[in-house]
């Protein structure tokens, strides 16, 4: 789902070779994910370290979890080095934590709910529907027009996501939810199944000027569809500073 909502930006080629899924983007720094698949994994690497060669490029894995990294070592020894960039390490949450958020640590969190339910006390929560479909994109554009997105690269790439993912919201099978207040949309947020114990959030947006928009969508997201998993993923910071710190603010477990 990821891939195909950031397809615009990330420009993969995608190929099959021997039961794997590999996936080269298509920029001035071409990269290869992790290959998906089962099998023997040395001939399809092997393929690849080719087309990095017969293109004239260096050879980049991004994506590489403990775990294959210790098979690349066994398979290939020192042919790989290996660095982590943190601007793409995603951020683990407890499920718990986001829905109770307590403790000392998520005080202010929860101070900002609170503040929200009291200047809003008409609020709701609805899953996101066909019905109620059209509301959220009206939202998603009023919230790029407040926040000049066409005039940021990193929220214009943001903007095209959003797009794809509220276009192809029902045929993707996504969950989204929504919170309402004075009888429109102010929040929304949207995401999937990423393993059997984890959840993972794709997109989430609310109005800023609302006290607590932001801190209410994410908990009450987190309530109606994160429940029955032990873990959410809300995705990496790219980068951002400011994204950084509110996703730290939530206490993740890990970040990886």
């Amino acid at each position: 789902t990821f891939n195909y909502l950031w397809r615009e930006i990330l420009s993969y080629k995608v190929t099959e070779l021997k039961g794997f899924l590999i996936q080269k983007s298509d920029s001035s720094r071409p990269s290869y994910l992790y290959p998906a698949g089962s099998g023997d994994i040395v001939p399809v690497v092997e393929a690849m370290l080719q087309d990095a060669k017969d293109c004239g490029h260096d050879f980049v894995f991004y994506t590489v979890l403990a775990e294959q990294k210790a098979l690349l070592e066994t398979l290939f020894p020192g042919k790989f080095e290996y660095a982590r960039i943190t601007k793409y390490d995603d951020y683990i949450y407890t499920s718990e934590s986001l829905i109770t958020l307590a403790g000392k640590k998520l005080h202010a969190k929860r101070n900002h709910i609170n503040r929200f339910k009291k200047e809003n006390p008409d609020w709701s929560y609805e899953p996101i529907t066909q019905d109620n479909m059209p509301e959220v994109y009206l939202m998603s554009e009023e919230w790029c027009r407040i926040n000049s997105c066409n005039s940021q690269k990193s929220l214009r790439e943001e903007s095209h996501a959003m797009r794809h993912a509220l276009n192809d919201f029902f045929a993707l099978g996504l969950d989204g939810g929504l919170i309402r207040a004075g009888g429109k949309v102010i929040a929304f947020s949207m995401g999937d199944r990423l393993t059997d114990d984890t959840y993972l959030v794709h997109l989430e947006k609310a109005f800023a000027h609302i006290n607590g928009a932001y801190a209410i969508i994410n908990q009450q997201f987190a309530e109606h569809n994160c429940k029955d998993y032990t873990y959410i993923d809300r995705e990496d910071d790219s980068g951002d500073e400011g994204l950084r710190k509110a996703k730290m603010s939530y206490r993740p477990i890990m970040r990886t």
